[in-house]
């Protein structure tokens, strides 16, 4: 069964030690737009194809890093020996490695989230075997990017030159650096196999075929100019090793969690157009006219979101944001991601057959902070915690903010408590208790506290209704 594998190794297994106890910042060094693409063609002459990788790997590599993560956990002792005063609990030490990319001088690396997620201690490793620790400057596990910083006081690292000018085509000849199973630096080449490859993590891709393994996670893709375009992510694989199959962030993703980082947010706010839809299937083309199947079929338009106030409507498809062509809902979602809060965003839409221009102001998600309550007294939901919802608390959390736009959701469970025991799960929204719709936390806990020890509790879980009866 082909299944998506995270390129990280747990340090050789898990190397286990016992002991006691979104600024807009453009100070990149190299940073440029693309120039014009260049003409390619295809090796005529075995001068040609004796042609070498060495000088672009020559300028690229010392700005690839090996990142160490480590983290201390608490090792559970059988309670029968605890009970004799023995056993007592030892530290354990576990170390995770992945790869990362040095992008400014001053020490400012990105890596994937999951090398370093749940690190309690991080180290970078050049290439040339100098170490220095690095915090987290952002971390967000929805694109899997990760921004640290060296504490180098002051010194100057080599650089590879971000370049978010997305003039990628397929059949560009790329290499992929990193350090795969903890052998050391590595370099492969390949081709980018597809771009603006949607799977099922979140965004868009670009594919290589180029031989990524485990360790790679957070490496670099870099083109022929020596330019960053991607940061190695995950493959497809049945065995867990290169199949041929890897994707790779895109640098323009890369560029907008580096410019947040530097402006001192340790979090991506995702711009939000307020419009959901479905790919235009080749009946769905016909029945509306159009000559093959492009674009987006919008299903939903949030009230009073920035799709609504440009006039984006249900039915219309879209074809283009800002010129740059959508064909499916994520694609979407990415093009629109990748604009600062508060841009412009030029709609190219079908209507009724013809085309129509918008122009949508994005925004961050709307929506008071998250109001967090924990529930307590005598019945279904006590030891839960929950949240009002709205689009900004719904992004936060990961969900669709037109099927979690409202109400409240069981945001955690105490372990013991009478939620849990009830069935109650993180991510239930409650809908209505006793025949009376929730419309908030304060209103849900007065619902509770005013029920006379009969409890009918209707939830929302994965689009499922459930009701039940305590």
């Amino acid at each position: 069964m082909t299944m998506k594998t995270a390129l990280m190794v747990s340090a050789f297994a898990l190397l286990a030690a016992c002991s006691p106890g979104e600024g807009k910042s453009q100070d990149y060094q190299g940073l440029h737009q693309a120039p014009a693409p260049a003409t390619r063609k295809v090796p005529g002459d075995a001068g040609t194809l004796k042609s070498s990788f060495a000088p672009v790997v020559k300028q690229t590599a010392p700005a690839v890093v090996n990142v160490y993560a480590q983290r201390i956990t608490r090792q559970q002792v059988d309670p029968f020996w605890q009970m004799f005063g023995g056993g007592q609990p030892q530290a354990r030490v576990e170390k995770s490695l992945g790869s990362g990319v040095i992008v400014r001088g001053d020490g400012i690396i990105v890596t994937n989230n999951h090398v370093v997620q749940g690190g309690q201690e991080l180290m970078v490793v050049l290439s040339d075997r100098r170490e220095f620790p690095a915090k987290v400057l952002l971390a967000d596990e929805r694109t899997d990017l990760a921004i640290l910083k060296l504490e180098a006081n002051g010194e100057k690292f080599p650089t590879i030159n971000l370049d978010d000018g997305r003039d990628l085509e397929v059949g560009d000849l790329v290499l992929a650096i990193g350090n795969p199973f903890g052998v050391g630096q590595t370099v492969t080449n390949g081709i980018i196999s597809a771009v603006d490859r949607t799977t099922d993590a979140e965004g868009t891709f670009i594919q290589t075929d180029a031989a990524i393994n485990p360790g790679n996670s957070g490496g670099a893709l870099i083109d022929m100019d020596g330019d960053l375009i991607g940061i190695n992510s995950f493959i497809l694989s049945r065995s867990g090793s290169s199949a041929g199959v890897g994707f790779a962030i895109p640098a323009a993703v890369v560029k907008r969690a580096v410019d947040t980082a530097l402006g001192g947010k340790s979090t991506l706010v995702r711009p939000w157009l307020g419009a959901k839809g479905d790919p235009v299937t080749s009946d769905i083309a016909k029945s509306l006219g159009l000559s093959k199947p492009d674009g987006v079929l919008v299903s939903d338009v949030y009230a009073g979101g920035p799709a609504d106030q440009a006039g984006l409507k249900t039915g219309d498809v879209v074809l283009s944001v800002n010129g740059e062509p959508v064909n499916d809902p994520k694609t979407l979602n990415y093009r629109i991601s990748l604009l600062g809060v508060n841009s412009n965003a030029a709609l190219n839409v079908v209507r009724a057959g013809k085309i129509v221009n918008l122009n949508a102001k994005v925004v961050a998600p709307s929506g008071a902070p998250k109001d967090q309550r924990a529930l307590t007294g005598n019945f279904p939901l006590t030891g839960a915690t929950v949240v009002n919802l709205s689009p900004a608390v719904a992004d936060e959390l990961g969900l669709d903010p037109f099927a979690a736009s409202k109400g409240v959701m069981v945001y955690s469970l105490s372990g013991r408590s009478y939620a849990a025991a009830a069935g109650f799960r993180p991510g239930d929204i409650v809908k209505d208790v006793n025949g009376q719709a929730i419309t908030s936390t304060a209103q849900l806990e007065a619902v509770l506290k005013a029920a006379k020890g009969r409890f009918v509790v209707t939830i929302n879980r994965g689009g499922q209704t459930i009701t039940a009866q305590f």
